[in-house]
């Protein structure tokens, strides 16, 4: 299974220069647990609402005096749509992040969450299974010389 399979494509961005308040902000309006912090169009970085937690908790500040810049993660890890889903967890496990962000020519177009490889995993184990039983299949044919 591929990455573009389960991928969101309902980006939620904000820009480089904003406040933590307007990534806050986009987050509630829009029910996201993060957004995607672009310069342009090209992913900077991503903020969680763990990010803009700390952020609020570490400068005492009104979230609207915090800049974006300071709290997002940067860099952004991404990947692309045709990777597999075992590299998305893999990458997902090394880089210690629940989030992927999916880029084309270092755009982002989508974003990948373990909430999305969990929403999928029957689907996933049988791929696992048909391909196993390919395999197996293939293995025992009589007409081996």
């Amino acid at each position: 299974m591929l990455v573009e399979e389960v991928m969101s494509t309902e980006l939620v961005t904000c820009d480089v220069g904003a406040s933590v308040r307007e990534a806050a902000e986009r987050m509630l309006r829009n029910r996201v647990g993060s957004v995607i912090v672009v310069d342009g169009r090209t992913p900077a970085g991503i903020a969680t609402e763990a990010d803009v937690l700390h952020a609020g908790y570490a400068a005492d500040e009104p979230f609207s005096a915090i800049p974006l810049r300071k709290a997002m993660t940067s860099p952004v890890v991404t990947i692309r749509p045709s990777a597999t889903l075992r590299t998305a967890t893999d990458r997902m496990r090394s880089e210690g992040v629940k989030k992927l962000v999916v880029t084309e020519d270092m755009r982002p177009v989508g974003i990948a969450t373990t909430q999305d490889i969990a929403d999928n995993y029957g689907q996933i184990r049988r791929e696992v299974r048909d391909l196993a039983a390919d395999a197996t299949s293939w293995s025992n044919r009589s007409d081996r010389p």
